[in-house]
């Protein structure tokens, strides 16, 4: 396990995702399943390009695993796009990363890791965060909450099934299989509600991919070098990011409220940090 390396990882992760969820919210004139398929269909140059020139099987050896990875993932991914159609960006991606506490649950569950008393006060304060920003913040509707809230259900699953698979398959092998996966169901979705993207559309489109590409391949990597519970707390830092680009690229206003709860929401998450890192040292 190399921690330093981990969080360099997830750092460069959060900076590539917060690009993408620019795009994202920007191209809201798409339904979510054809952002899905842009999204996927722009990594897979690079997962494909990169597994064959290196002679990398694609099919890797923990297929379950693989495709169970994929669809988690995906259905995680449909939902957060659908969110993003109701709710601010920076809202949206506050609520999204409460999935550390739900992959707290099943790495208790499936992977039997020690999750300490003190740590679930830390997590109760980030739920008291996401409590906040719904009560006190009118621009998020229920619908809009429900859709990322499950989002980040499936997202912290995803956290343990990567931390299952582990070291044993390669990084690019496990987002090639993601994004097959989320081109095949973003694609199918969207047949009913096509449109035809017209100018700089194309490109911004095909941008998420490679943004997403990026962002997909060092969360991976993180999440491969350490321990979750220590590692997922650092995507709370996506929101500070969110929020910048929803004030000053797409015109988003934001209450006190909704900055309070972010702000439990992250507080309890890097407490939670803090407290495995003093652990360590021990």
């Amino acid at each position: 396990m190399d921690l330093k390396k981990a969080i360099y990882f997830m750092l460069l992760s959060t900076l590539a995702f917060t690009a993408m969820n620019g795009l994202l919210k920007f191209l809201t004139s798409y339904s979510a399943y054809q952002m899905v398929f842009f999204r996927s269909l722009g990594s897979l140059f690079f997962t494909f390009g990169f597994l064959l020139s290196r002679g990398i099987p694609v099919l890797g050896t923990h297929r379950k695993l693989l495709v169970l990875r994929g669809l988690v993932g995906s259905t995680s991914m449909v939902l957060f796009f659908m969110a993003l159609h109701y709710i601010p960006l920076g809202s949206a991606v506050g609520l999204r990363y409460i999935a550390p506490i739900f992959a707290a649950i099943f790495a208790i569950l499936l992977l039997r890791e020690v999750v300490k008393p003190i740590q679930w006060l830390f997590f109760v304060i980030s739920f008291l965060g996401v409590l906040v920003l719904k009560g006190m913040d009118r621009s998020i509707p229920l619908i809009g909450m429900v859709l990322v809230l499950v989002s980040s259900v499936f997202s912290g699953l995803v956290y343990i099934i990567i931390r299952r698979i582990g070291s044993r398959e390669h990084p690019v092998v496990i987002v090639n299989y993601f994004m097959c996966i989320a081109a095949i169901i973003g694609g199918a979705g969207a047949i009913f509600d096509w449109k035809t993207p017209v100018g700089i559309d194309w490109l911004l489109l095909l941008s998420l991919g490679i943004f997403g590409y990026f962002g997909q391949l060092f969360m991976t990597k993180a999440f491969q070098m350490g321990e979750t519970n220590l590692i997922a707390p650092l995507k709370y830092l996506e929101v500070f990011f969110a929020v910048i680009v929803g004030v000053v690229f797409l015109g988003e206003e934001y209450f006190v409220w909704s900055f309070v709860g972010m702000g439990m929401i992250i507080a309890g998450l890097l407490l939670n940090l803090w407290y495995k890192q003093r652990l360590l040292k021990k």
